[in-house]
């Protein structure tokens, strides 16, 4: 069984220890070179399959650009960035095969899915919210994974993300917009990541629900995603793709 070596940027982290905690079980990855933001990417890139980070979104130009001038595939585990990061991102992605998620859990990808269904099936006539919980330590709200909620319900409903989505609610402020979505963060403790879409319609709510307990499910789709990219052409991935859930689309 050949072993898939593995560059993890971030690797103090805590998805980086996570994620080398787990590599440990598979008995077929090899995290061959840790790294932090600063430290030289291009020379430890060599001996390396392909490259993880969870570092942070100031290391993304570092990262694509050691990726891109190695050839070698790139899993982003990180969120938060701006549009000239991701611009960057898209740009890396037409030499090398990126993988950009923000959330590798199995069953949060498969409520991306079931998100899209649901609001497709439902309808206009259902209003639609978003709910996440995150530990007291997490610097970004909303969280990229609700984003990404956000983002597939505006793209079934034909919305503006930055027109009809809000952050939060206060004051006094008029009936709810037909065309908004409301996304809503929860910070406090050690939550791992909860995060609820809401479809409320006359007489009937429908919720969709996922929560982490641990940080061991996301290293687990990073690696599996990371051992997927490998032998792709350059392009940009997703979750979906790795997971197959496109086929039923």
């Amino acid at each position: 069984m050949s072993t898939t070596r593995v560059l993890l940027v971030g690797a103090a982290g805590r998805m980086g220890q996570a994620i080398s905690a787990v590599a440990e079980t598979t008995g077929d990855v090899d995290i061959v070179e840790r790294v932090e933001i600063g430290d030289s990417i291009a020379e430890r890139i060599r001996n390396c399959d392909v490259a993880i980070d969870f570092s942070q979104p100031d290391a993304t130009a570092q990262v694509c650009d050691a990726c891109a001038a190695a050839r070698t595939p790139l899993v982003i585990g990180t969120t938060g960035h701006s549009s000239d990061q991701l611009a960057k991102i898209e740009r890396a992605s037409a030499a090398i095969p990126l993988i950009l998620a923000p959330n590798f859990s199995v069953g949060v990808n498969v409520l991306f899915w079931l998100t899209r269904r649901a609001a497709e099936l439902l309808g206009a006539g259902f209003d639609a919210e978003i709910l996440e919980a995150h530990h007291r330590l997490k610097k970004d709200a909303p969280s990229g994974t609700a984003k990404q909620l956000a983002q597939v319900l505006c793209a079934v409903r034909n919305l503006d993300y930055d027109k009809n989505v809000v952050h939060g609610r206060a004051g006094v402020l008029g009936e709810r917009p037909r065309d908004q979505i409301g996304v809503h963060a929860i910070r406090g403790g050690d939550v791992v990541g909860d995060h609820t879409v809401i479809f409320a319609g006359r007489g009937e709510r429908l919720e969709l629900t996922h929560k982490a307990s641990s940080r061991e499910t996301f290293a687990a789709g990073a690696l599996q995603a990371a051992r997927w990219l490998i032998g792709k052409p350059p392009g940009r991935y997703s979750m979906e793709n790795v997971l197959g859930l496109t086929a039923f689309q």
